[in-house]
């Protein structure tokens, strides 16, 4: 579900999990194990971006809802690791947003240091509160990187979507694309990145950079307990359901 291709050092990952890599403990779990690979492995920078029309659709809520407290048990762990290790790789990483980024999708395009997002009607943002779900706590702080406090909160707490130039006027797009040229722009911008500091000194300053934050991640880790509890809750009490409905009969 992760194809990988090497272009002169640069490691170029497609997501390619179903028709718009909707997150799943499967995809979750396959981009923590790949990340964490890419710490050891010779790649100088990574590339992510995915197949088809949708970098991703955010979390499968009708996976979610068919294993309820169970599945989310299990679920939101894997989601947080996601997150956690693409924000935490030592090495460039540039995310090439190739259409929808919701939800989940928004958060581990944030988790970058750089993202790229294609022209057109792809969408990006964290409608996570009306879906009725927190978010878990690595969440919060990769959007705090991405936007700042300010943008954050109001991201977050207004829970809208937004179109590749609305995105970049925000802050959490760096620069919208051709879509034909979306792919060749992340590898030349990870290739700059990687070519331009020596690996030892760009490994510091990214720390540095998201150490508080991921300082924070750490030490409030009941949020993520709290997160479950409330994903569970929503699994049952048709939170959820009614707005998937909702939103697929639009």
């Amino acid at each position: 579900m992760i194809e990988r291709v090497d272009d002169d050092g640069i490691a170029i990952l497609t997501m390619a999990h179903g028709p718009v890599n909707a997150m799943d403990i499967e995809l979750c779990e396959g981009i923590a194990e790949t990340f964490r690979g890419l710490v050891s492995d010779p790649a100088r920078a990574v590339v992510l971006t995915a197949g088809g029309s949708s970098f991703s659709a955010g979390v499968d809520l009708k996976r979610f809802l068919d294993g309820g407290a169970a599945y989310v048990e299990r679920f939101l762990p894997a989601l947080a690791g996601c997150f956690r290790a693409v924000f935490d790789l030592p090495k460039p990483v540039v995310v090439a947003v190739n259409g929808h980024a919701i939800a989940g999708g928004c958060v581990l395009a944030a988790c970058a240091d750089v993202v790229l997002m294609a022209e057109g009607k792809g969408r990006i943002g964290v409608p996570e509160l009306k879906v009725g779900v927190p978010f878990p706590r690595i969440a919060l702080e990769a959007m705090r990187i991405a936007v700042g406090e300010v943008g954050a909160r109001r991201m977050v707490l207004g829970a809208a979507t937004y179109r590749p130039a609305e995105a970049h006027a925000l802050g959490l797009v760096d620069e919208v694309v051709e879509p034909d040229a979306l792919r060749a722009e992340a590898v030349t911008a990870a290739r700059g990145l990687a070519a331009d500091v020596p690996p030892d000194t760009f490994a510091a300053t990214k720390a540095a950079l998201r150490r508080e934050a991921a300082d924070r991640a750490d030490r409030y880790s009941a949020d993520d307990e709290v997160a479950v509890r409330l994903w569970s809750r929503r699994a049952t009490d048709g939170w959820v359901a009614d707005y998937l409905e909702r939103v697929t009969k639009r």
